[in-house]
């Protein structure tokens, strides 16, 4: 079977996954049975089948059957079935995915006059699909704007094209009854629509109207509902710098007036936010286009019916206030994802707003609205909300345009997967139907989790970072609402083999399941070698900020060779020291210390007039520096990501860190999105127990002396990022000769950097390497589950794991 399109493609299906197949005893064939297999249920596809069948004069009837939905045609040629499955594939739904369609000749029925949809068949449960949320279509946008429409004005129009799907769904098959849609009965006009197959809105769940369907409110801080319309209130609220909590598909957002730096600047205090940049919604892609600099497929994101965040540089001429992006060139933009923002700038908001997620800072997003007017008062002036609950909390989705050389214009990056790209369910090939249901936690930081069944891994949303309750009790809520709806119990547990992560600690806790730890960077080795169909034996180069080594170390910049059941680490970097531990994740000032120790054997006179030294007191100085001499409190660890951190804070960026990887994406940030390589730093390599090891000391050596020189920051972060890229590529050379593998994998959230993986690719494909990166799942760790599914499947089937027994197959 070909690949299966993902969810953000649309190309046409290759022709090679059509199977038509004949029945010994029919000659010649004139019926003809059809099984379509892929994203067919809950897209609007039976509708658009029905009108394919009738223009071709077709008889017969489409239903759904839970695995596929199936059609039979009579009385009709072998030349018209190919041309009626041509017209499936080319003209699908744009919600519709098309994984595979299997035909079938069998014996003609004369009594089957018409074409009909059929009622659907006992749901097959083998392989059920679960649509995303979906941004408003042309066509209801259009109605809501058209005076004298019976929609005109009402927030929540939708139809089979578009709408709320995933956030809604309370159990499958997906029907309005177990959908949060339940309580609103459908009047008369919207029952008629529901019913009739030609009409657009045949079967769309949320089908309502503002006789029938939810309402909006609007509450001040007290929790007292304002009077009037909520629209204008907003509306004016908005251009008075106030900050408005806006309920959206996945969940609230923060609203406030991008061009007012005060607001911005207020909505800052009170989120206890300094520096994070915040993301941003356009009314439209040339309000986006005077504020960003985009390119054609990156308005083409904008505007896909996912209507994610896209990343793209800072315009020139951009009038925004710094404080939206301090230090970063670049800003992260959304077009409106629901009819009622697009009510919100139609009415006159401000055309370009802050659209941050609407809860407490470290908090899950608030999806419900008892805990928006119990929480969000505290950052929020008015509270926009509704009477349609959200049963799923989905963030917003993240990503970013890499221009990988390859001709393919939606070369994509992915840093979260949320709202429009999720659940997103795959084929998982090399193993067998009747294996195991796994269920992978992911890891402690921008978690998702995965589930194996039936011969699919379902990959969910971002969940977010596990450090306080909140987030870890909807961890725990999507577990148990995915595994609901799939109907199938995990019999695998897999996550980390960290301790102290809280999902560790959950999967330990369950009983009567089977339990596979896996290494954090094999699993994301493994969820780059899963998403591109490689079997091994591979070489994963995976830097991230850190993860628990099989030595018991912290490992972050690895080299590893093996396949999906076990790998060995062949290649690192020199370790360096973490002063106080955590707190060095905290304060990058002394991961640069410990460096410049390191460099300099100790002695700091050559560097005492760096800025970074300067950031710490006399007596900060000596007990840091005893610490790192005598060993104390300063675990060694292997990590590109505190490598990043250091450089940053050398050339006087982010000393302390207020949110994951600030100093490297300022220092990434100074690169301007040039992607020209200049002369590296010094490439020196050391050997530890027979295993190479970057040897950055003397590149900390040469950064030091620009420092000192007052070479520009940016020249100095082109040069360190050169540094890396020829380190790869050397590195993987002198494994060539040492290891016997297939291909590289690159992964690990250092990867989000563009500049690194542009020109590692480029450089290794150029030593004549077969090298593939993540463009489906992100490469942090929100791609962790899917490794963790594709390793434990592995090992269960290979050592017959048994329940309760810690798997950990090195």
């Amino acid at each position: 079977m070909v690949t299966p399109r993902s969810i953000e493609e649309t190309t046409p299906l290759d022709r090679k996954s059509v199977h038509i197949r004949s029945e010994d005893n029919v000659d010649p064939p004139l019926s003809w049975q059809l099984q379509v297999f892929g994203l067919v249920q809950g897209v609007g596809f039976r509708p658009f089948v029905v009108r394919q069948a009738r223009s071709l004069g077709l008889r017969g009837f489409v239903r759904n059957c839970g695995a596929s939905v199936d059609i039979l045609l009579h009385g009709c040629s072998h030349a018209v079935v190919a041309q009626f499955v041509a017209a499936l594939q080319d003209k699908a739904p744009n919600l519709a995915r098309i994984d595979r369609v299997s035909v079938t000749a069998s014996t003609p029925d004369p009594s089957c006059d018409s074409f009909e949809v059929a009622h659907s068949e006992q749901l097959d449960e083998r392989r059920l699909t679960i649509s995303p949320d979906v941004a408003p279509c042309k066509e209801c946008l259009s109605e809501m704007r058209t005076p004298g429409d019976r929609r005109y004005g009402y927030p929540f129009i939708n139809c089979v094209n578009c709408g709320p799907r995933f956030s809604i769904i309370r159990d499958l098959p997906y029907d309005r009854r177990v959908t949060t849609m339940s309580g609103f009965e459908q009047c008369p006009q919207c029952r008629a629509e529901y019913e009739l197959v030609a009409d657009r809105r045949y079967h769309a769940q949320p089908n309502a109207c503002a006789k029938c369907g939810p309402r909006l409110s609007l509450y001040d801080r007290g929790g007292q509902v304002v009077a009037g319309d909520p629209l204008v209130a907003v509306v004016d609220a908005l251009h008075a710098g106030r900050i408005v909590a806006v309920k959206g598909l996945g969940g609230f957002h923060l609203l406030v007036d991008a061009g007012s730096a005060t607001a911005v600047a207020e909505l800052r205090r009170r989120k206890r936010r300094d520096s994070k940049p915040f993301a941003l919604m356009a009314a439209d892609l040339e309000t986006a286009r005077r504020h960003a600099i985009i390119a054609p497929d990156e308005a083409r994101l904008l505007g896909h019916w996912a209507s994610p965040v896209v990343l793209m540089p800072r315009h020139p001429s951009c009038p925004l206030p710094g404080n939206i992006a301090p230090n970063n060139p670049t800003l992260g933009i959304m077009l409106p994802s629901t009819p009622l923002h697009h009510l919100m700038f139609d009415r006159g908001a401000p055309p370009i707003v802050v659209a941050t997620s609407g809860n407490i800072s470290g908090r899950p997003i608030v999806i419900d609205n008892a805990t928006a007017l119990a929480e969000l008062p505290v950052v929020a002036d008015l509270i926009l909300m509704h009477n349609r609950d959200i049963e799923v909390r989905v963030d917003d989705s993240v990503l970013r345009r890499l221009p990988v050389d390859n001709g393919n214009q939606n070369e994509l990056l992915f840093l979260r997967r949320g709202r429009g790209y999720a659940p997103y369910a795959f084929d998982l090939h090399g193993v067998t139907d009747t294996a195991p249901t796994v269920l992978a936690l992911g890891a402690e930081l921008k978690t998702a989790i995965a589930i194996y069944a039936r011969g699919q891994i379902i990959v969910s949303q971002h969940i977010g970072d596990l450090k306080n309750d909140e987030t870890l009790g909807s961890h725990y809520t999507l577990q148990k609402h995915l595994t609901r709806l799939l109907k199938s119990p995990p019999q695998v547990i897999a996550c980390d083999l960290h301790p102290n992560f809280r999902s560790t600690q959950m999967a330990l806790q369950e009983a009567g399941r089977a339990l596979v730890q896996v290494q954090h960077h094999h699993a994301h080795m493994a969820s780059c070698m899963t998403e591109n169909q490689l079997e091994g034996p591979a070489l994963g180069v995976i830097f991230d900020g850190a993860g628990l080594g099989e030595d018991g170390s912290i490992w972050g910049a690895e080299f590893l060779v093996g396949d999906l059941c076990a790998v060995r680490q062949v290649g690192s970097i020199r370790s360096l020291r973490l002063l106080g531990g955590d707190q060095a994740v905290r304060e990058p000032r002394r991961t640069a210390l410990a460096l410049l120790l390191d460099a300099y054997e100790g002695d700091l006179t050559a560097c005492a007039t760096l800025p970074v030294i300067a950031e710490f007191t006399p007596d900060e100085l000596r007990v840091l520096t005893a610490m790192y001499c005598k060993d104390v409190n300063s675990p060694l660890c292997t990590s590109m990501g505190r490598l990043f951190d250091g450089v940053a804070a050398l050339g006087g960026m982010a000393y302390r860190a207020e949110y994951e990887a600030q100093g490297p994406i300022e220092l990434e940030g100074l690169l301007r999105r040039n992607f020209e390589m200049t002369e590296p730093y010094p490439v020196v390599f050391e050997h530890t127990a027979g295993v190479p090891r970057f040897d950055y000391r003397a590149m900390i050596r040469a950064i030091t002396h620009e420092v000192l020189g007052r070479r520009p920051a940016a020249d100095i972060s082109r040069r360190f990022h050169s540094t890396l890229v020829e380190m790869v590529a050397q590195m993987c050379q002198l494994l060539r000769q040492l290891h016997a593998f297939s291909a590289i994998v690159l992964s690990g959230g250092v990867f989000c950097n563009e500049f690194l993986t542009v020109n590692v690719l480029h450089a290794l494909r150029d030593a004549g390497f077969a090298v593939y990166r993540h463009s489906v799942f992100p490469p942090n760790d929100g791609g962790i589950a899917v490794g963790q599914v594709a390793v434990a499947l592995r090992r269960y089937l290979r050592f017959e794991v048994s329940a309760n027994a810690a798997v950990n197959v090195t």
